[in-house]
């Protein structure tokens, strides 16, 4: 099994510093969270569909 932690990390800091850009850090942060996690969400079922 491979992990895919930092994707989950790029996405939340591309997402602070985007947020940053428009004015909304807080906003982007949770933009990037979300992102992330439907990243790692993908690349888990993927994962996990490959080793059966």
């Amino acid at each position: 099994m491979q992990s895919a932690g930092s994707f989950l990390a790029a996405a939340i800091i591309a997402g602070a510093v985007g947020g940053v850009i428009v004015g909304q850090p807080s906003i982007g942060f949770l933009v990037g969270t979300a992102a992330g996690i439907v990243v790692v969400t993908l690349y888990w079922l993927r994962d996990r569909k490959r080793q059966r």
